[in-house]
């Protein structure tokens, strides 16, 4: 693995284009794209370790979780026999929670190193390849099971489905894991607006695709009907996060170069700005010291954008 930083070009950053003049509130003229590391296949589920000030991220193909150190600028290999690892994101104690094609379960790495399989079947079947997965303030731990990773030998193992593609919920007293919804198509990426009362998905087999929401019931425990937020028209979203006034930041791309990178929309649904970056951008967090820094993992590499807003908590 070799580190690929990148000083900015220029200021403002010809790549960071509002389309709304509320985006110009979000972003910095005096910040623009970096390009951290590269050398992936296909880059996916970052996410930021605030206390060790190092980022983790999968990288599928090549089966192993990467590390980059924001004091040494370096990366290199974390984990390198990571069950082809797809989606992270950290619970309320810190701990990693990632989800595995190879093994078709969900995971969390105990401060001690130790793995924890917190779910790997549902009603006596196997899971299909979990992909993405958000932490509640309630400690639930939700994720998304579409079978992308059973498919084929590139991104895990081919295998049959047994189980139609759902979005699960893992109960943090009980360890229950509980079927929230089975009528996605192809359920990708989710998280929740600050407050918490809604959930996103990214429904990725659709056509053309779309972000959907779901009002979350007040014990947290259920989920509303299902409306589309906005639709795609020719992208392809794929993994996003939500900022703290509830603004969608989605990795995006495929079709056309103009495609490629981050769109950022409304609570709404309305389109405030894109980040245009030279490779499809998969998924993207949050972090560095006051969460104002925008890492999106964009299928060979991993770039950076420091941002005039923070990451909501749990992503």
């Amino acid at each position: 693995m070799r580190a690929a930083t990148e000083a900015p070009g220029r200021y403002p950053d010809p790549a960071v284009i509002a389309l709304d003049p509320r985006f110009e509130k979000l972003v910095l003229p005096l910040a623009a794209v970096e390009r951290l590391a590269s050398g992936c296949r296909w880059a996916e589920g970052p996410v930021w370790f605030g206390d060790g000030r190092y980022l983790l991220w999968s990288d599928v193909p090549n089966d192993r979780i990467m590390r980059w150190d924001e004091i040494t600028q370096q990366a290199h290999v974390w984990r390198p026999a990571a069950g082809h690892a797809n989606g992270n994101t950290r619970d309320r104690q810190g701990r990693l929670v990632t989800c595995e094609h190879l093994g078709r379960r969900v995971t969390r790495t105990e401060h001690d190193g130790r793995i924890t399989v917190l779910a790997d079947h549902y009603g006596g079947k196997r899971l299909n390849s979990p992909n993405d997965v958000v932490v509640k303030s309630d400690g639930s731990i939700w994720f998304t099971d579409p079978p992308f990773g059973i498919v084929g030998y590139y991104q895990g193992e081919k295998a049959e489905q047994e189980l139609p593609a759902g979005i699960y919920r893992i109960d943090p007293d009980s360890g229950e894991v509980a079927l929230m919804c089975d009528t996605v198509n192809g359920p990708n990426g989710l998280a929740f607006s600050p407050d918490e009362r809604r959930l996103y998905v990214i429904e990725s087999r659709a056509r053309p695709r779309n972000v959907l929401v779901f009002d979350v019931a007040a014990d947290g425990r259920a989920l509303g009907p299902s409306r589309v937020l906005f639709d795609a028209a020719d992208g392809t979203p794929d993994g996003f996060r939500v900022d703290v006034e509830g603004n969608l930041w989605c990795g995006w791309g495929m079709g056309s170069a103009e495609l490629d990178g981050v769109r950022v929309y409304s609570p709404a649904g309305e389109l405030l700005g894109r980040i245009a970056l030279p490779e499809r951008c998969a998924n993207l967090c949050f972090g560095g010291k006051h969460r104002n820094r925008l890492f999106m993992a964009s299928c060979t590499s991993i770039y950076s954008l420091f941002v005039n807003t923070q990451g909501a908590p749990g992503g």
